[in-house]
This record gives structure tokens, C-alpha cells and sequence, in this order.
């Protein structure tokens, strides 16, 4: 338990909810002394559009590579911002994309709707991965027992999986990523272990898990730090880390070309996540996610500090569609609404309180940060 004094960065919003976090004479936290050694440069050069020249290089890598085959690069496409923005940048530049989609079984609504304008309206394919949904819920739900913190890994394991294994098949030497430094590079590694961890994921589902998994997508390390990155020669490039990139510019722009429509949060294209991040975390852990992702976006000068104050004061999305929420997540993970509440009343583990592979993960992605493109 967490009993240090209170205490807020003197620039951004991230506080002592994360137990690791550390601050110097002036009231700095190390999240904002990590983003300026590490990436205020990039997110600077990229603003001032100084590494248009490299975009152009990789872009033409990415078409020579590809000519003769069907698709020049592959894209995981969950319908929120960056990856629905990856895709109009692509065919900005003259891409040819295979987009893929992970159906965890969680989509709204309103993604799906996304999903179809965005495929639509720019002319690419869509490959689809629908999930194995009793062996999904009997992970979830395994991970909900387990009383950890990243109750997310369940997809975001499965989706790399899916990417590699379709590019792969496809002879696509490139990974459009939309991960990047401007929107998301803080994350205190404290609120959640990561999820390419295949051995942890397994002794989770082994310990509180029913069924076996025999069709769920799965990555161990040597496929994702060896295999395809160096055997099959598949590379990931972060394309949003190379443009002036804006989450409201982006948000209109996706509008305004693609119909797209807002979900209200940050990876709130998924019931499961919005519910994960809005309620689980807050609520059992005290990790409010909405702290790291404003955090970004003061680092990257698109919202002030008072401004995320003022938004940090609001609940994190509505009370009325978080307790409907609650009951659908029950319902499809096939419990009581007072089975999962008694669920989340058991004592916190870390992921350390399970088997892991972390030494070793940590090292592969010190690996494999040589090979992304940044």
C-alpha cells in the first residue's frame, strides 16, 4: 500500500499514485526528466516538420519492399485515434495497407461503425480476427482473479500476435504502429506489467483459468524479439513519431475525411478497456489512466496543465454508463454483478506475485527498441 505523502508534479498531473515515481528539488517528477532526455527532441523535430526527410526515406523502403506483392505494410486498426489516423496517413503517402482488426468480442457500437467508414472511405482491406469468445472470457475473467492490475493484457497480448502471423503470411515487411511519444509516452510501469509476457499470461490462466487455450493468438519471446524481427525481417515503424502530430488536429481531421465519430476517452472504442480503465483501475487500484495520457499532452504542449486539472476533476466517464457497464461486463463474463464485485474485493497482487519472464522481457526490449523505427 502506498503511504507516501501526497505530492503532484510541479508541470504535468502525474502524482503519487504511481509508488515509483520520484521528484527533484524543484518539484519535477521523473516522468517529465524522462520525456526530456528521451523524446522532447523527437516530438520537437517531428512539430517542426525536421524529419520529413527521414518519412520520405522509410516511406520509399516501405514501397520498394512490397513491390510485387498485394500489400506494402500491415496495421492493427482498433478505430480509435492514432490507428484510424495511421490509416489516412498511410494512404496519404501512397500506401498500400492491409489494416487488421482483433475482435475481442468487446467492440461498441460505434467502433464497428468506425472501423467500416474508415475501410471504406479509404479503399483498404480488412482482416478481421474474431476471438475464440469462451476462451476470452475464461482469460478475462482468470485475470480479473488473479487481482492484477493490467486486466488488458488478454487483448493487447493477443493483437502483436495477429499482426506478426498476417504479416508473415502475406510477405509484409512493415508494421504501421501507431503508438507514439507526442500522446503516450508516459505510463508509469507501476500501474500494469506489460502484456507481451507469454509465460505470465499462461500462469495466470493456469491458476485461475477453466478451460484450455487452444485457439486463443499467442507470441512467445523468441517470435516476437528474434523470429520476426530478425528471421522473417519485419520491422515496425512508428509512423506518428515522424509528423507533426496533434491529438485535436487528428480528431478533426478523422472527422471531417472519415466520418468518424468520438467514443470519449482514450481506448473507450472498446467496452471492456473503457470499463478497465474507468472503473477497475480507479476504483481497486487507485490509477486514474487519464493522469499519464493528459501528462503526454502537456510534455507536447497540446493542453495545459489547468486544463487537465480541470478534466481530472470530472469523473472518468459517465456514472450511469459506467454502472451499465458494470452489469454488461458481469453478464458476458458469465457472473453475478455481486460475484464480480466480490472479484474485485480481493486483495491486490502484483504481477510479481505470478510467473514472468520480466528479466528477460526487459532485455528484449532493449533489442528490440535498435530495430523499431522511432
Amino acid at each position: 500500500m502506498n503511504t507516501r505523502p501526497y505530492q503532484i508534479c510541479t508541470r504535468c498531473v502525474m502524482d503519487t499514485s504511481d509508488p515509483e515515481i520520484t521528484f527533484d528539488d524543484a518539484g519535477l517528477c521523473s516522468h517529465c526528466q524522462r520525456y526530456d532526455s528521451m523524446v522532447r527532441d523527437i516530438v520537437a523535430r517531428a512539430d517542426r516538420g525536421e524529419r520529413q526527410n527521414e518519412l520520405d526515406a522509410i516511406v520509399a523502403q516501405i514501397k520498394e519492399r512490397g513491390r510485387g506483392h498485394d500489400y506494402d505494410c500491415i496495421m492493427g486498426l482498433s478505430g480509435g485515434v492514432d490507428s484510424s489516423y495511421v490509416a489516412y496517413t498511410a494512404k496519404r503517402l501512397g500506401l498500400r495497407p492491409l489494416a487488421v482488426h482483433f475482435d475481442s468480442g468487446w467492440n461498441s457500437e460505434l467502433a464497428v461503425n468506425n472501423i467500416e467508414n474508415i475501410v471504406k472511405k479509404l479503399g483498404i482491406d480488412l482482416h478481421t480476427h474474431v476471438v475464440d469468445w469462451e476462451e476470452m472470457r475464461d482469460l478475462q475473467l482468470a485475470f480479473f482473479k488473479a487481482s492484477v492490475a493490467n486486466c488488458d493484457i488478454p487483448t493487447d497480448h493477443a493483437f502483436p500476435a495477429i499482426l506478426y502471423r498476417e504479416a508473415a503470411r502475406h510477405g509484409i515487411k512493415y508494421i504501421l504502429s501507431g503508438s507514439n511519444y507526442a500522446t503516450e509516452f508516459i505510463l508509469p510501469s507501476a500501474w500494469g506489467y506489460q502484456s507481451g509476457d507469454l509465460r505470465h499470461l499462461r500462469d495466470i490462466h493456469n491458476r485461475f483459468g477453466l478451460h484450455k487455450l487452444r485457439e486463443y493468438p499467442t507470441i512467445g519471446f523468441f517470435q516476437q524479439y528474434i523470429w520476426y524481427p530478425y528471421v522473417r525481417g519485419i520491422k515496425t515503424v512508428k509512423l506518428l513519431n515522424y509528423l507533426p502530430y496533434n491529438k485535436f488536429e487528428a480528431k478533426r481531421t478523422i472527422i471531417r475525411e472519415l466520418d468518424w465519430r468520438d467514443y470519449g476517452g482514450k481506448h473507450y472504442e472498446s467496452v471492456f478497456t473503457r470499463f478497465f480503465q474507468g472503473y477497475y483501475l480507479p476504483v481497486k487500484f487507485g490509477y486514474d489512466k487519464r493522469r499519464a495520457h493528459l501528462s503526454s499532452l502537456i510534455n507536447a504542449g497540446q493542453v495545459t496543465r489547468e486544463e487537465a486539472l480541470t478534466e481530472l476533476g470530472h469523473p472518468t466517464y459517465d456514472p450511469q454508463l459506467q454502472a451499465d457497464d458494470k452489469t454488461f461486463v458481469a453478464k458476458k463474463l458469465g457472473v453475478s454483478a455481486a460475484e464480480l464485485d466480490a472479484i474485485f474485493q480481493q486483495p491486490n497482487k502484483d504481477y510479481s506475485d505470478y510467473a514472468s519472464n520480466a528479466k528477460l522481457m526487459e532485455f528484449g526490449l532493449k533489442v528490440k527498441r535498435a530495430f523499431v523505427r522511432l
